[in-house]
């Protein structure tokens, strides 16, 4: 046959213009597709075997083959499988519509077939990203049961057009010969081939040989030595997560969790499960006993492996699982994923979506039983990745409540040891309380001595202690069994209907000198009032109900964050004897300097004590000072 000239149609030149300017991330995923159509060639003879064993010509040693030519700049990967006919290679390398395996899959679904072979990605799309790495492709295929001056010919340089002509070729199955172009010759490096293979395609069922060259003792001259070509097995071939749970060993699922995490610390837990139904796919999660160095860094790869038919896809598939359970390493294995040329683009499909709903689901009921069942190893998983829940808490609005029963809080009442839930502080809560309340602190010891706590104290109500970065963001959206959080340093707080009471007396009978401290203090504070948290201390001040918790505010302007000023409300205790003197000398004297004096000092007072300093510190030392002065010479 003479050699005919085919143009590309359309959208495969289309498809080689991304391929030649690197559509894929990394390059070396060319031979990761061209095993996979290796694979899938193999998988359909193996199954029409089965009824017609004729067509395996006797030759059931099915295996994927590497070899290169260092000399000539080649590599080339060989298989055993069913092979092409000159009209299939113009089909499956010409366009992109009608692809071996799609044609393959429509005779099953017309025949009614069942339980269709494991078949392997769409020959004809991912053999295009070769041309990333190569000026030139040749595929010598011979169908199988087909003669041998039958097989086809099919070359191109990604110009345009392709040639196909028949040849001959010996046995069934195809060869794809890639011309290297002069940057990419590290691909004819053995250790290099090795690299990738164990990287993307370890778990192929097919051996992926590479021939090698070994020095062997000469069965001719004694001593001397003889170089001989061996093949080399560079798969594993072991699917562990396609296997049943008592098939594999704790070994081997640690061995696996090194291999998928590059940890060498043992997992916390192991989840196994075949999902079945809409989705059906198999998934082989862990649970880090220890917090990656980078888990909370900006570019912090999340994502299980994604594998279709022990295919590896993508190594950090991040539409596979939210952003709050990103510490979860493992694999999910699909079987009804397409592979296509957008592997790495499925932000769309709703298959993904359904798989991340059901790994999300199976994480989250895993966590749960292990803090019901495990608690010793769950606070082992809560001091690494409890932050991390509490992020679900802000994004993950479907599944609010249930993230909030994995969390665990130091509060007013556990001991140093302890933590409480959610749970049992309702279970707890005092006859008539309405909320749950909470004060966000740099430490256990700062929160227990907050003034902001006295009254809390004094009424016997549980306050929850948070410490994390993240707590003023989650916890004022949260609500838990009809029950609000609400901050201990935010808002108006009455906890006593007959305190409340007592409260407006004073606010009648000290109208005149709150209005003159608001009048003194109007450039600072936003109100003054009296308060129903203070017991002990002369005054606090506190955020209005809206307003960004001080703590909080502190650490975003620590992290650089511009947060714009937030003025604060200065809630004054009416039973303090400070206030009562204030009183007296506001009753004298309105215009006293030292009414004026006592304002400011109640003001910076109330800085310190919100962990801030005072706006002129050198002031404040020397009017304390003062005053200390007076008191000892009184």
């Amino acid at each position: 046959m003479t050699i005919e000239k085919h143009e590309f149609k359309t959208e495969v030149k289309q498809l080689l213009d991304l391929m030649i300017h690197s559509l894929y991330s990394h390059k070396e995923v060319f031979l990761r597709e061209l095993i996979s159509n290796a694979s899938d060639a193999i998988d359909k003879i193996r199954y029409e075997s089965l009824t017609n064993k004729d067509i395996a010509e006797g030759d059931t040693n099915w295996k994927i083959k590497i070899s290169t030519d260092k000399d000539k700049g080649t590599i080339t990967i060989s298989d055993n499988g069913i092979g092409m006919t000159k009209d299939e290679a113009v089909q499956a390398l010409g366009t992109i519509a009608h692809s071996g395996t799609k044609e393959f899959l429509k005779l099953l679904q017309s025949k009614e077939v069942k339980d269709n072979p494991e078949l392997i990605g769409q020959f004809g799309v991912g053999f295009y990203s070769s041309f990333m790495i190569a000026d030139s492709i040749t595929v010598i295929s011979r169908k199988a049961g087909s003669q041998q001056n039958a097989a086809v010919k099919w070359v191109s340089a990604a110009d345009g057009a392709y040639t196909v002509e028949y040849t001959e070729k010996t046995s069934r199955g195809t060869d794809v010969i890639l011309h290297l172009k002069e940057e990419e010759k590290k691909y004819l490096e053995s250790w290099e081939i090795r690299g990738i293979v164990k990287k993307y395609s370890d778990f192929i069922e097919h051996p992926v040989v590479i021939e090698v060259e070994k020095e062997k003792d000469s069965e001719i001259s004694k001593g001397s030595k003889v170089k001989v070509t061996e093949e080399e097995t560079l798969n594993s071939m072991k699917a562990i997560w396609l296997k049943d749970k008592s098939e594999v060993t704790n070994e081997e699922y640690n061995e696996f969790y090194k291999h998928v995490s590059h940890d060498f610390a043992e997992p916390l837990r192991v989840i196994h499960y075949k999902a079945e139904g809409t989705s059906e796919f198999n998934s082989l999660l862990y649970i880090p006993s220890k917090a990656q160095f980078n888990l909370f860094y900006k570019d912090f790869k999340i994502g299980p492996t994604l594998y279709v038919k022990r295919v590896q896809i993508m190594e950090h598939c991040e539409d596979l699982i939210p952003q709050y359970l990103r510490f979860v390493r493992g694999v999910v294995d699909s079987s009804d994923l397409p592979l296509n040329v957008s592997r790495e683009i499925l932000q769309n499909n709703r298959q993904v979506e359904t798989i991340k709903k059901s790994i999300t689901k199976k994480v989250l009921d895993t966590l749960d039983e292990m803090k019901k069942h495990d608690y010793d190893k769950y606070l082992k998983f809560y001091a690494e990745f409890g932050r991390l829940l509490k992020e679900g808490i802000h994004f993950d609005f479907s599944r609010k409540e249930t993230i909030a029963d994995l969390l665990l809080f130091k509060s007013t009442k556990t001991e140093i040891n302890e933590f409480t839930t959610l749970q049992k502080y309702v279970d707890g809560m005092r006859e008539g309380q309405e909320d749950i309340y909470y004060i966000i602190a740099e430490n256990m010891e700062s929160a227990l001595k907050s003034p902001y706590l006295e009254t809390f104290k004094e009424k016997d109500y549980e306050v929850l202690i948070m410490m994390d970065e993240v707590d003023e963001i989650v916890m004022s959206s949260l609500e838990y069994k009809g029950k609000r959080l609400k901050s201990a340093i935010r808002g108006d707080i009455k906890l006593d209907k007959a305190e409340a009471k007592e409260a407006d007396k004073a606010g009648k009978k000290y109208k005149k000198l709150i209005d003159l401290i608001k009048d003194k203090l109007k450039d600072n504070v936003k109100d003054v009032r009296l308060s129903g948290r203070l017991k002990d201390s002369a005054c606090c001040l506190v955020a209005d109900e809206g307003d960004m918790d001080p703590q909080m505010e502190r650490i975003m302007k620590a992290m650089g964050q511009d947060i714009p000023q937030t003025k604060r409300i200065l809630e004054i205790n009416p039973v303090h004897p400070l206030f009562e003197a204030m009183n007296r000398i506001f009753e004298k004297d309105k215009e006293s300097g030292l009414l004026s004096e006592y304002v400011e000092l109640l003001y910076d007072q109330a800085i310190i004590i919100e962990g801030g300093k005072p706006k002129d510190p050198a002031a404040f030392a020397k009017t304390i000072t003062r005053l200390m002065v007076e008191r000892a010479g009184s």
